[in-house]
């Protein structure tokens, strides 16, 4: 049976990394593509690779449009097709409403939405070409339904995924090409070491403390729900998102002590 071939973006680190490892291991060869991060891109390939999976480099920076069709020219020139794409680059930038620029809200809608946007169509017109049955996972965040401070950028450009899977999702049935949203929350990113002292702690038990879940998630546990929602166990789930997130939504209050 061939090995199943999946393209994904944003994967030399943290969530992205994650996504790839876990499919290597699911029995996919990939394409991992990488803007800034050549050197966690590289290493993402070498475990891939110890996990019996083909898996090649690929840069674009996909706020540029022209560097999308190069990044997918090359890609095909490798691989012919793609089963899965998984849209996961994106930027994080906060910035008060009434100081954003327009050089953030760019930078940041260029790549969350816009890079997202191309990178998809480029794969689903390659799989309408070869008749593929794929499967496209946009990844999100729970920041597109939740309101935190500083992110009206940010957020806008989340919530923009949400309804570009659904519409893409209906556009793309009748080829057979399903999509789905993954909307992660806090997520525990290896690369990024929070300062071991008094006062950093402090912040993070209390930041935990608001999650039912007690806990950030992990990059894997996003690539096995990447794993799941490619697979034909989820052949019926097109057009909806899935909030990863430990329940982060679900409290009102941190206490709801005046219903005492």
């Amino acid at each position: 049976m061939s090995r199943k071939i999946a393209l994904v973006t944003g994967a030399g680190r943290g969530i992205g990394k994650g996504i790839a490892l876990q499919l290597a291991k699911a029995g996919y060869d990939l394409g991992i593509h990488y803007s800034t991060t050549a050197d966690g891109a590289l290493d993402a390939a070498e475990k891939a690779r110890a996990l019996g999976a083909r898996a090649e480099v690929f840069h674009a920076d996909i706020r540029n449009y022209d560097e999308i069709q190069e990044m997918f020219q090359a890609f095909f020139a490798v691989y012919d097709h793609v089963d899965l794409m998984v849209n996961n680059a994106g930027i994080t930038r906060f910035q008060p409403f009434l100081e954003a620029t327009p050089e953030l809200f760019d930078t940041v809608v260029g790549t969350d939405l816009r890079g997202t946007y191309f990178c998809a169509q480029a794969a689903a017109r390659n799989m309408v070409e070869k008749g593929v049955r794929g499967v496209i996972i946009n990844i999100s965040s729970n920041h597109a339904l939740g309101c935190w401070p500083n992110a009206t950028v940010y957020a806008a450009a989340k919530a923009g995924l949400d309804k570009l899977g659904k519409n893409m999702a209906m556009e793309l049935a009748p080829h057979g090409i399903r999509v789905v949203t993954i909307a992660p929350g806090y997520t525990q990113l290896p690369e990024r070491k929070r300062p071991d002292t008094p006062e950093a702690n402090a912040r993070f038990k209390a930041l935990t403390d608001r999650i039912p879940g007690g806990r950030f998630a992990e990059p894997w546990e996003i690539g096995d729900a990447v794993v799941f929602l490619a697979s034909e166990s989820a052949g019926y789930i097109t057009g909806t998102t899935l909030n990863i997130d430990g329940g982060s939504l679900l409290p009102v209050l941190a206490e709801n002590t005046f219903l005492k």
